[in-house]
């Protein structure tokens, strides 16, 4: 009889640690993993990032407002699709959401400087951090971060993520989203946007805020003409093209010449410096 009720208790015991378990279990599973299936039909109003803002610009006494417009990934330049994979996320089509060539790379140069930067982030990276995160560069968050890339990448097509991301990214203060950045800058829709004006919109991803796409300073300058050489390389621009709607030079002038397209790993590598001032 005795050994019954132990045994019973024991099972109660086990049944109760288990539920506990569970319930714990539960609650990381709904603080750590956000429902991102809703993101394959639905389009978020309004990211994390977006509301770090306005807190800060709160707090700072600015009467700023998120300006956001959606516009779906087809009516968006190829140019911009372009030029922004190549200065955020070069292997973007092949990735399942980590560039390990690049994280160990940003961690070499993390121990190096002594600093936790922990950069070399993937645009599914960048989208799970605007989306639902803080910006903060601590562990938790960068342990919180790898787990919705992960569970973004195997949900979500590659289509998609790109779509979110271009429409919510920061371009500039309170500027979220390429239709937005492209009006803003340019005054023209997102699926208007030329090939240099693309390289010079990536070009700022870095720092939004810092510098401006149409402006002059010689970092977007020199960054710009980087992604823009890149593109030519690959094909994705056809500088002869453009020579087509110039007036054809007199046989007596010298031949036209074809922009230098220059060493592109040695632009890649530039980029993926990151910003230096």
């Amino acid at each position: 009889m005795k050994q019954k009720r132990k045994r019973k208790r024991r099972l109660l015991r086990w049944a109760l640690i288990i539920l506990i378990v569970a319930i714990a279990s539960g609650v990381v599973y709904v603080s750590l993993y956000p429902d991102v299936s809703k993101l394959k039909r639905t389009n978020p109003k309004k990211t994390a990032f977006m509301e770090y803002r306005e807190k800060e610009w709160k707090d700072q006494g600015k009467g700023l407002k998120v300006q956001q417009n959606w516009v779906p990934l087809g009516r968006i330049s190829d140019y911009v699709k372009r030029a922004v994979l190549i200065a955020e996320d070069d292997k973007f089509w092949r990735h399942e959401g980590f560039d390990f060539d690049a994280i160990q790379k940003a961690v070499e140069r993390d121990i190096k400087e002594g600093k936790f930067k922990f950069g070399g982030s993937t645009i599914t990276q960048q989208l799970a951090k605007n989306l639902y995160l803080s910006p903060s560069k601590n562990p938790i968050r960068k342990v919180r971060e790898a787990i919705i890339t992960w569970r973004m990448e195997r949900v979500l097509s590659k289509r998609r993520i790109l779509e979110l991301y271009l429409n919510v990214v920061e371009w500039g203060e309170a500027i979220f989203g390429i239709e937005v950045a492209a009006r803003h800058y340019y005054g023209k829709p997102a699926s208007e946007i030329t090939a240099e004006e693309a390289a010079r919109l990536a070009a700022v991803l870095p720092n939004p805020i810092k510098h401006k796409a149409n402006g002059r300073s010689s970092y977007v300058e020199k960054r710009a003409a980087l992604i823009y050489s890149i593109m030519v390389k690959r094909g994705v621009v056809i500088p002869a093209y453009d020579e087509l709607k110039e007036p054809a030079p007199s046989d007596e002038g010298p031949e036209p010449q074809t922009p230098k397209r220059g060493n592109e790993d040695a632009a890649k590598k530039s980029l993926q410096a990151g910003e230096e001032g």
